[in-house]
């Protein structure tokens, strides 16, 4: 294992630890968490060390919003400033500069076939990532891709309105109100998301969601984002407590009607949670064999 240092696109200090197998097939996963998570999680490490057990070398990474509020070290005019970051205060669209700023340090240490995969909001992350890369044509990038595996992709805006119900207008009233007055930085009252969130996170995910709106199973018969992604393409989900509105079965099968992909693996892990608590070890084989066979 080695600490890893760099700089998202953006000027934002970021590391991570690459895990590195003894004898590497030029093959690197590049992982990002989800929310108020980091790359500790005992899933990753189980994942990295069938991944290393394969030669595949393994980078995980603490983006800007791992944890639920830290500070983050940016260069400002010559100046290092300390930012509001961590979950609570992060736009997740920025998580672009965060996993582009990993994939240019991966080809500086020389790696040329990555494999992206995230998380529940990695996930997000990495869909949205993935489609601006394209609108970009960021060809040196986009050519190094070779694969995304999406672990619990999250329909976001429609989770939040059922967990909400009833009071979602109620809180997203409180935001515009809070935003008007410039309270953007306040954090929203207790049981308006599923973890501590500021007013800014709240209108990223309840109002101003058009650019991670892009799962919406059931809702959007195109997945067209997803299917957007032309290089071998592996989901899963759990079926026990899992974040998603139907059945893992049912969810699957909309899936996989949809998506056109040829190299495709969407599947759900019978008794996971959207942790993969205790199935950590059957997810890391389906993943390898994924990459193994791509």
């Amino acid at each position: 294992m080695e600490k890893i240092d760099f700089i998202a696109t953006d000027g934002i200090e970021l590391n991570g630890i690459l895990y590195k197998a003894d004898n590497n097939i030029g093959k690197v996963i590049l992982s990002v968490h989800g929310m108020t998570s980091n790359c500790f999680k005992k899933r990753e490490d189980i994942i990295a060390k069938e991944a290393n057990r394969n030669g595949i070398d393994y980078f995980c990474f603490n983006n800007r919003g791992s944890e639920i509020v830290k500070y983050i070290s940016k260069e400002i005019n010559g100046k290092t400033e300390k930012l509001l970051a961590g979950m609570a205060y992060e736009d997740v669209l920025e998580g672009y500069e965060d996993i582009v700023g990993a994939i240019l340090k991966l080809q500086e240490l020389g790696y040329k076939d990555i494999y992206l995969q995230g998380h529940s909001l990695g996930c997000t992350k990495i869909v949205y990532t993935y489609n601006e890369l394209l609108e970009e044509e960021e060809n040196d990038i986009i050519n190094n891709i070779k694969g995304v595996v999406l672990l619990s992709l999250v329909d976001i805006p429609m989770t939040l309105k059922v967990y909400l119900g009833s009071k979602y207008e109620d809180y997203l009233n409180l935001a515009e109100e809070k935003e008007k007055a410039g309270l953007k930085n306040e954090l929203m009252p207790k049981g308006a998301f599923i973890h501590p969130i500021s007013v800014k996170g709240f209108l990223r995910y309840a109002r101003d969601n058009k650019d991670i709106d892009f799962a919406g199973y059931g809702r959007d018969n195109k997945l067209e984002k997803l299917n957007n992604i032309e290089v071998p393409l592996f989901m899963r989900w759990g079926n026990d407590n899992e974040m998603i509105v139907q059945s893992a079965e049912e969810l699957v099968t909309i899936v996989n009607n949809i998506i056109i992909n040829p190299n495709k693996d969407i599947d759900f892990i019978d008794g996971a949670n959207h942790g993969y608590h205790e199935k950590e070890e059957l997810l890391a084989k389906d993943i390898v064999n994924f990459i193994n066979k791509n």
